[in-house]
């Protein structure tokens, strides 16, 4: 039998709506949805009425590891669900005009160095990408997909085998928003 001890709680704001069915945590609020898996051995989350309780069976250096992760990982859907996360990005040229422009679920960024193919950055779940003058906006409800969005885009501007202290061309992160 194994002894599952409450090692954090996590107080749910109203309008909210969670549920928790194995090992699937599910929130809504104001029309948006969003559900993450948390899997572990020695972690699970249990939902006791507006509170999430997150139980370990192990009090460890790693499990208090995945504990606080877990924490951190549900209050971010919960400011992502109330607020939402926007990075913001700038072009940076020097001497070729990049173009950048949104095509589906692709970013596409044209004429990079002069370059005549132009490169491709993913953009990542139901995060959306806007595009005004030399700002790139990122918005989304999950941290994670945001970030990654903005990591694929700044990823896809890099240049091989150029002194990158001279050569500053690329798409940067310039701010999180928070």
């Amino acid at each position: 039998m194994i002894n599952w001890k409450e090692a954090r709680s996590i107080k749910i704001p109203e309008g909210f709506k969670v549920s928790v069915s194995g090992t699937t945590v599910t929130m809504s609020y104001g029309g948006k949805t969003i559900s993450k898996n948390f899997a572990n051995n020695y972690v699970k989350i249990v939902q006791d009425g507006s509170t999430i309780k997150i139980n370990a069976s192990k009090d460890n250096s790693m499990v208090r590891g995945i504990v606080g992760t877990w924490a951190s990982e549900i209050n971010n859907m919960i400011k992502g669900l109330k607020d939402g996360f926007q990075y913001e990005m700038k072009i940076d040229y020097s001497h070729f005009p990049m173009r950048v422009s949104v095509k589906g679920k692709t970013v596409v960024i044209e004429n990079f160095f002069g370059e005549r193919s132009p490169r491709t950055a993913e953009i990542v779940g139901d995060t959306t990408v806007t595009v005004k003058g030399d700002r790139v906006y990122i918005s989304g409800i999950s941290k994670k997909d945001v970030g990654e969005t903005a990591a694929n885009i700044e990823r896809s501007t890099i240049i091989k085998g150029f002194d990158p202290r001279v050569f500053q061309d690329g798409i940067y992160l310039i701010s999180k928003g928070e």
